[in-house]
Formats: structure tokens, C-alpha cells, sequence
């Protein structure tokens, strides 16, 4: 897809009808799924007055104009988490979401500035309940397109096997050779491992900071191989919405599920103390002011909220994603029906 061959070109727009069609059929079951766990599909808005409130998020901003002239500044939501549990503080117990978010700075094989997120939250129900949801996921989005496996730029997975659990702390260790408990917390320490292992650090590195780039460079690329992998009990500085961890507090009760070594979701415990919550956003907001020179506001209504909601567990879940690996495809461009044009671009 170029400046000269647009999406819509009757020749490119054939070639991706396949995995267009696959993508509605699977659009269809994940319903039909959530259905029959007795869930509720909800729509939420996608003008919020946070961008959201994780350090390496960006989103995009607009103004709001009301009758009498006065402007107030909102952002095109980059997850509808923030709604999703103001439900749950309403009383819902069981939603689900196909939304569309946005995420600005991000445009890759696997990302795009406009993709759609499916959500869902299971009011007083334990992490490992949504383990079960990510694993028949997998099979129903498989089935819907009528394929026998998923796959990624030549790597295959079985669906329909039991997902492997790892703690991040076993993945650091089998895959960089990483003692990552003993480093929790120590920049230095995690700084001269990532050396050793041939990851650049540079001298403005945080420890969260070299943490994810031994993730992304070392670890993420084996999970997933052959059988689902949920990777499990992230450090806690590591999930600024998931609850602490009972047994252990350095870590929280968060997970992602991995597939062909590809991030598919983010799930965890919901954090449910307001006042945590907004210590934890402060503390992200700086960090972005320091890298990004920038900083969203805090929504008051979230934080609110979350005194009135349940325990509860949530998953994100990047559908476009899963029809990437349902259908084989190798750009995330493929499977959405109108792509968002690059500047100078057609895409």
C-alpha cells in the first residue's frame, strides 16, 4: 500500500478481503463468547478528559467548545479502562468492550495510531478466572477463521494447548540469564546485567527503564512458542493499575499473554484504593514530564469512583492482533478495514 496503490485500490483492497472476512467472523464469535459467560457488551466514550495516565503513553489531544465560547482541552482515550470500571463502580459485574483507542508515537507492524481494544472485567473474580478467558479466546478466534493454528512471521502456536504460566522472574532468568529478583530495585545492578547481556543502558536509564528494554530485547521474543505463555507476577513498580500481590507485595497480580512472541494482552487485579492510585499516577506523570516534557491530567472522577467499585480483574486485549495471528497476516494494516494514512502517504 502506497501513495500510488491506496487501500481502497480494487487489487490491494482484494488481496486483504481475506483477512477482512476472517476478522468479521471473529468479530462475531468473541460476541457469541462473551455471550454465553453472561457478559454485557457497553459502549464508552471516547473523549476523555485524561489521555490516560502511564508514564510511555501518548495520546492525542483535542478542545472541547462549549455554547457560551469557553474551551476545555480532551483526549481521544487510549484504553476505555478508566469507563470500563466506572461501570463496575455503577454496578456491573460482567462487560466487555470492542473499542476503538488511539495512541500517538506509535506505528510499527504491530501497532497503528487507531486499533481497537476488547476489554472485559469479571467483578470479584481471581486473575486466574481470566486465564481461562485468554485460552478460549484463542480457540474461538482460531475456529472463526477457519485455521488450525496461530502464527507469526514463521513461528506457529497451538491454540488449543494449556497455556504455559512463567513468572517474570523465571523468564529473566531462563531467557537473560538474570537474577531479576535479587536486582528488584537496584538500578545499578539491573544496569550491569543488561551490559553483560549486550543491551545498551544509558546513564539517564531508570530501573524501569532497563527493565523493559531486557524485556522487550531478550525475553518477549521466546514466549509463546508452541503453546500459549502468560507471564505472570510483574514487579509491582512495573503495573501502575494492578493490586499488589497478597503473598508477595514486590510484585502485583498482573500477566501478559504472549503468543508467537507477540504481546497479545495485559490483564491484572484491579487496584481499588484512590489513594494509591493517584500516588502511583503522580509518580508516572513525573517520569513522562522528565522524558516526554508533557503530562495528562488526573481524571477525579475515575479516582472517585474506585471507591465504590468491587474487586475485580480485567483484561486488554489488542484485537487486531489476534486476527494477525488467526489469519497469518504480517501487517497490522491487513486487517483493518481503513487503515490510517502515513503523512505523505496512501495507505
Amino acid at each position: 500500500m502506497t501513495r500510488s496503490s491506496p487501500w481502497w485500490a480494487r487489487d490491494v483492497y482484494a488481496d486483504r478481503k481475506p483477512f477482512l472476512k476472517a476478522r468479521a467472523a471473529i468479530t462475531a464469535a468473541a460476541r457469541r463468547f462473551f455471550a454465553s459467560e453472561g457478559f454485557t457488551e457497553v459502549e464508552t466514550a471516547a473523549l476523555q478528559v485524561s489521555g490516560g495516565n502511564e508514564t510511555h503513553l501518548s495520546a492525542f489531544s483535542t478542545e472541547l467548545i462549549a455554547q457560551d465560547g469557553g474551551r476545555s482541552r480532551l483526549y481521544l482515550h487510549t484504553s476505555p479502562e478508566f469507563a470500563c470500571k466506572k461501570l463496575l463502580a455503577a454496578g456491573e459485574e460482567r462487560i466487555f468492550t470492542l473499542a476503538r483507542v488511539f495512541r500517538n508515537r506509535e506505528r510499527t507492524a504491530l501497532h497503528h495510531p487507531e486499533f481497537t481494544m476488547l476489554e472485559w472485567y469479571r467483578a470479584g473474580a481471581p486473575t486466574l478466572r481470566l486465564y481461562e478467558d485468554c485460552a478460549g479466546l484463542l480457540a474461538v478466534a482460531v475456529r472463526a477463521a477457519g485455521a488450525s493454528d496461530l502464527a507469526w512471521r514463521g513461528r506457529v502456536c497451538d491454540p488449543f494447548a494449556e497455556p504455559d504460566i512463567v513468572t517474570v522472574c523465571e523468564a529473566f532468568g531462563a531467557h537473560a540469564s538474570i537474577d531479576l529478583e535479587a536486582l528488584l530495585g537496584d538500578r545499578d545492578g539491573l544496569a550491569a546485567a543488561a551490559a553483560r547481556d549486550g543491551i545498551r543502558v544509558a546513564p539517564d536509564d531508570t530501573w524501569s527503564d532497563i527493565f523493559s528494554k531486557i524485556l522487550t530485547e531478550k525475553v518477549e521474543s521466546r514466549l509463546g512458542s508452541e503453546r500459549p505463555t502468560l507471564l505472570v507476577d510483574y514487579p509491582v513498580s512495573e503495573a501502575a493499575l494492578a493490586r499488589v500481590n497478597e503473598q508477595d507485595p514486590r510484585f502485583a497480580d498482573r500477566f501478559e499473554l504472549y503468543v508467537c512472541g507477540v504481546e497479545l494482552a495485559n490483564g491484572f487485579a484491579e487496584l481499588t484504593d484512590p489513594a494509591e492510585q493517584r500516588r502511583r499516577f503522580e509518580a508516572q506523570m513525573a517520569e513522562k514530564s522528565r522524558i516526554y516534557g508533557e503530562v495528562y491530567p488526573i481524571d477525579e472522577d475515575f479516582l472517585a469512583s474506585l471507591s465504590a467499585m468491587p474487586p475485580a480483574s480485567g483484561v486488554a486485549l489488542g484485537f487486531d492482533r489476534l486476527v494477525m495471528l488467526a489469519t497469518g497476516a504480517e501487517r497490522i494494516e491487513q486487517v483493518l478495514w481503513t487503515p490510517v494514512a502515513e503523512q505523505g502517504t496512501a495507505v
